[in-house]
């Protein structure tokens, strides 16, 4: 099994990730992305774009973050956007109370106390106040993780809104808050979005921005941060037919993961045992990380409850008016809503491989981040052989040449298999060599990275090669 430490390792070494504001010790939560990580995180969201919005019933938006606070009266946010929290008054440490629970329960299933795990687990699943949480912690003797103790606070809600002031004032006529999430932007504007499209139910808008949460706890590298980036849709559908697109939705942001290389033995369904008060269906695509399964999407039926709670709050009617069958109706949704730093963390330890092999008669081993070449960050790179003889000249007109179609990398350092395991371990699919025999006849030798065959071709077909390959 990878370790977590492996992928954090590797994501700063080479210029994936990098902890926010190191040079002054971090902030809790936040992360950078580098060179690499930002041109993984554009062709992830490149790939989720062109699926959702290149056909003929979705259209785009980019709403503002920020947003009328009553906008966050109307979804519940300002009152229900909250979690579990407890703290340790020895340790002084700070706990989510669910997570808490998660967490002893899957220490028990290690244990192979699987009775003692289940019962636990259904207590967890029938909680209805912050007391019950309480009883759990107490009752099974759940002791903090830093200090051993049981020397708990109650659990109260914390608010994960972050809070700030629009204008010179700060009171509280001019509280705003940065979104939660990049939904309600969507909501708000069903109408424009409609109107301007010329767009009849059903239809779907479909959005990626930030969004903030003020996170008890963050943890597990990318997975739960306080500041991430959203991947969501919102399709619009007549009341009645939304368990037929809920279905459909399951189908397509499946395969999605699959078409960009995730492999399907690493991701599995969840059911949600506790729906929110919005939905009618909701259900969590999985993925193994080297923590355990976690969320990397989410596909919900919302009901009309956004629709009508706008409509309620601004006095405006979000209603889509059926002019054939002359009807009015307030539409129903089916949300797609996945992470994309999430995402980018999934795909990184999807890619990520460690082989075992024989150079120069002795074992080692290969680390190769083995992307779709559609999603890897550099597309190929180019080497001349030796640094000598023409070789580094024509390997750079190569290089001017492919960098009109593809990010690609030019490297002249080293012995010709080190320069492959660099590239192998940034997730380059293509290697691209200039020698002797370049200068003669205008080929060059492609290797590929999963399986480390090299073929020769010609250089004036070596543009069109790597448009077949992606």
């Amino acid at each position: 099994m990878i370790k977590l430490e492996s992928i954090i390792s590797l994501a700063k070494r080479r210029g994936f990730v990098f902890q926010s504001s190191e040079i002054y010790g971090g902030l809790n939560g936040c992360w950078d992305f580098g060179p690499l990580g930002v041109e993984l995180l554009l062709n992830i969201k490149n790939s989720w774009w062109k699926a959702m919005t290149y056909r003929d019933d979705i259209e785009g938006l980019d709403a503002a973050i920020l947003m009328h606070p009553k906008t966050w009266d109307a979804s519940g946010h300002t009152k229900q956007f909250s979690d579990p929290m407890i703290d340790n008054k020895t340790s002084k440490s700070r706990y989510r109370a669910d997570n808490l629970i998660e967490e002893f329960i899957a220490k028990l299933i290690k244990k192979n106390k699987t009775e003692e795990a289940k019962t636990i687990a259904d207590k967890l699943s029938k909680v209805d106040d912050n007391s019950d949480y309480y009883d759990i912690i107490m009752e099974h003797a759940i002791k903090d993780p830093v200090s051993g103790t049981m020397d708990w606070t109650e659990v109260r809600n914390f608010n994960l809104m972050f809070k700030t002031y629009v204008g010179p004032l700060e009171d509280a006529s001019s509280i705003v808050y940065l979104r939660p999430e990049s939904a309600q932007g969507i909501f708000v504007n069903f109408k424009n979005v409609m109107e301007s499209s010329r767009m009849k139910i059903p239809f779907g808008t479909a959005q990626i921005g930030k969004a903030f949460r003020n996170e008890i706890n963050t943890k597990n590298f990318l997975f739960r941060t306080r500041e991430f980036e959203q991947m969501e849709m919102q399709y619009f559908v007549k009341p009645g037919s939304e368990k037929d697109w809920f279905e459909y939705w399951k189908v397509q942001r499946w395969n999605w993961y699959l078409e960009n290389g995730m492999k399907e033995e690493k991701m599995r369904w969840k059911l949600h045992d506790k729906l929110a008060h919005y939905a009618n269906f909701a259900v969590d695509i999985e993925f193994e990380f080297p923590f355990g399964w976690g969320e990397i999407e989410g596909i919900h039926s919302r009901t009309d409850f956004d629709l009508k709670s706008h409509t309620e709050y601004s006095g405006k009617k979000l209603e889509f008016v059926d002019t054939v069958n002359n009807e009015r109706y307030t539409p129903y949704v089916i949300e797609t809503s996945g992470g994309v730093s999430r995402g980018l963390m999934a795909f990184l330890c999807n890619a990520y491989t460690e082989e075992k092999m024989i150079e120069e008669g002795k074992e080692d081993t290969r680390t190769v981040l083995k992307f779709k070449p559609s999603l890897a960050p550099v597309k190929a790179a180019i080497f001349p052989l030796v640094n000598k003889d023409g070789m580094p000249e024509y390997a750079k007109k190569i290089y001017h040449e492919l960098q009109k179609n593809f990010k690609v990398q030019f490297d002249t350092s080293g012995a010709i298999g080190r320069r492959y395991r660099r590239q192998d371990e940034i997730g380059t699919p293509f290697c691209i060599t200039v020698d002797g025999q370049s200068l003669d006849d205008n080929t060059v030798t492609i290797r590929d990275r999963d399986s480390m065959l090299q073929e020769r071709i010609s250089v004036d077909s070596v543009t069109q090669y790597l448009k077949n390959k992606f």
